[in-house]
């Protein structure tokens, strides 16, 4: 089954999606803010990653923009995983690099739908 980076700050968030995406069948590796996503992802190669946008140290559009500019990660679809509901919100996320956006709170359905589709994708 894939692998998928979770980049979520909030220990709540985090292990709730942890859990549930393990229940899936998904492999899921995790990072606490965007500089710790960004050397993960460097290193672990995942399939998926999901990124807060809010985070410590490095928000979520920096460390999008990193790894869609290092050639080891930029094939790697992005999901941005934020509160920020409003339509100039979506389209910062996918100007940063981001290949889809989920809000928070987070319907599991809609985004399993989401990672399904990025996951069968040839190229995103």
């Amino acid at each position: 089954m894939a692998k998928i980076l979770l980049v979520e700050d909030n220990e709540m968030n985090r292990d709730m999606l942890w859990r549930r995406l393990e229940r899936r069948g998904y492999t899921v590796v995790v990072a606490g803010d965007g500089s710790q996503g960004v050397e993960t992802a460097r290193q672990e190669q995942p399939d998926l990653i999901l990124m807060d946008i809010s985070l410590p140290v490095m928000d979520g559009w920096e460390a999008t923009r990193i790894l869609k500019a290092d050639p080891s990660t930029q094939a790697i679809p992005i999901m941005a995983l934020t509160a920020h509901a409003m339509a100039a919100d979506r389209e910062k996320c996918l100007e940063a690099g981001c290949d889809e956006y989920e809000t928070k709170p987070v319907d599991l359905n809609r985004l399993l739908l989401k990672i399904q589709a990025l996951l069968a994708s040839p190229s995103v």
